[in-house]
């Protein structure tokens, strides 16, 4: 069924597979349908962000200002980010919605996708860095009780492109690098390419290690199995050869902070018959997934994606990028596939789920080829799930971007908008959103604008 981007609109932006209400079991009011959205988003006289009636912001966090630390400037290029309930780091056992000993005080980790022309690095601080001649890395904010900044400081420093990333079920962040280079390349001193465990209650904790078992490659996010331990991740590559599906079987599953510094083994997924992920057009087609060992997870000569993996090959996609647990399973994004750049088909999102205890791979979300990128529900980039047990989708694209939601009926609305193109006079030209995520009591949904860097926490009337 090949779906255009026109009729996707029509039907409210996207396709699904029927059964999307249950990706979301087990979620506060996942079995309770939603009306379609909020409302309109109505301007901004301040020229920041756009959202319904009845909902507010609060800017958090501007790159350039100082860090309440004291280590520097708050860094550009805002990214990746998840929230934790205070006291919800590795050494206190909290669990996610708790309240940590306070409540509603949640720490956020937030990535800083820096590459070496970025203008506010990541300061480099004693014991958090791990190459000094890179400028990316991590910051946490500790808010209070009634969400007031009262904490800003550096987790992590000396790494390089921090895109996006993923919580473990013992609280910590996993922040990933998006880049292949080695060391003499672009000034740096160490090889990147990997991932780093960040202990948000206290960073010194974790340090700078890279986990190198974990592959060398452009990661984008990753997403911990609660049940085994197993760690799934994203490959954005955008030229060919386009990215993989891993899965990561750690040396001491769910062994807590640090374990995964033990090891383990890194396979490819597989899907036998299909080698490009975009060639697949049916919202609710499934398929038998393989998983392929990894020659060289640390792609000492070659990269991952170009070796040699026998007969039958790896399934490839192009821009695979959010990636999180829910329903038993896995999702995750292509953001999009293009023809012209060598992708086997076209198409502006993917959302898939793997489902570990039937090996099938099953494809959720389509958004239709488009012609018209000023309308939202095109290339999504980072997911998470809504309170009500739908999906955020931050977008990633061309002209004024959204953050826009998926209610478990698989109608699409706005929720936020910048303020480019829209006539407020002095207003920004924002990036893209990144980073959405909500509050442990799911009363505010956090979010980034990449640039200028800025971090904005959204309340209002959530289902």
């Amino acid at each position: 069924m090949s779906v255009t981007r026109r009729s996707l609109l029509a039907a409210g932006g996207i396709a699904f597979t029927g059964a999307l209400g249950a990706l979301f079991t087990g979620r506060a009011g996942a079995a309770r349908a939603t009306t379609r959205g909020y409302g309109p988003l109505l301007p901004d006289p301040r020229g920041l962000l756009d959202l319904p009636a009845g909902f507010s912001y609060r800017v958090l966090s501007r790159a350039g200002d100082p860090l309440r630390s004291g280590e520097g400037t708050v860094p550009a290029n805002c990214d990746g980010m998840a929230a934790f309930a205070a006291g919800g780091g590795s050494g206190d056992g909290d669990r996610p919605g708790g309240d940590g000993g306070g409540a509603n005080r949640v720490r956020l980790v937030r990535n800083h996708e820096n590459r070496t022309t970025a203008a506010l690095r990541v300061p480099a601080v004693a014991g958090l860095t791990y190459d000094p001649q890179a400028l990316g890395g991590c910051t946490v904010l500790e808010l209070d009780g009634a969400g007031g900044v009262v904490g800003e400081r550096v987790a992590l420093a000396g790494t390089a492109v921090n895109c996006a990333g993923g919580r473990t079920p013992w609280n910590t962040w996993l922040s990933c690098e998006e880049t292949e280079d080695r060391a003499g390349t672009s000034g740096y001193t160490l090889d990147h390419g990997y991932v780093f465990e960040v202990d948000p209650a206290d960073p010194h904790r974790s340090g700078a290690v890279p986990l190198t078992a974990m592959g060398r490659f452009a990661h984008e996010a990753v997403a911990v199995d609660p049940y085994s331990g197993v760690v799934y991740e994203t490959e954005d590559a955008f030229v060919e050869p386009f990215g993989l599906f891993y899965r990561f079987l750690p040396e001491r599953p769910l062994g807590g902070p640090g374990s995964l510094r033990a090891g383990g083994t890194l396979e490819v997924l597989r899907v036998p018959g299909v080698a490009d992920l975009s060639v697949v057009d049916r919202p609710g087609a499934e398929f038998p997934a393989r998983w392929v060992p990894v020659p060289d997870p640390g792609a000492a000569t070659t990269p991952i994606r170009l070796q040699d993996f026998g007969p039958g090959g790896v399934t490839h996609a192009q821009k695979l990028e959010g990636c999180y647990w829910g329903d038993g399973g896995v999702h995750f994004v292509s953001s999009y596939a293009r023809s012209r750049e060598g992708s086997a088909a076209d198409h502006h999102g993917q959302v898939w789920f793997y489902d570990p205890r039937r090996g099938r791979l099953r494809l959720d979300v389509l958004f239709g080829p488009a012609s018209d990128t000023a309308l939202p529900g095109h290339s999504p980039d980072t997911i998470c799930l809504a309170p009500d047990g739908g999906l955020m989708v931050c977008e990633d694209g061309g002209g004024a971007q959204y953050v826009f939601g998926v209610t478990v009926g698989g109608e699409v609305y706005p929720v936020a908008r910048n303020a480019q193109d829209v006539g407020q006079p002095g207003a920004p030209e924002w990036g893209e959103f990144a980073g959405a995520t909500f509050s442990p009591d799911g009363r505010t949904m956090y979010v980034n604008a990449y640039a200028p860097g800025t971090t904005f926490a959204v309340t209002g009337p959530w289902r």
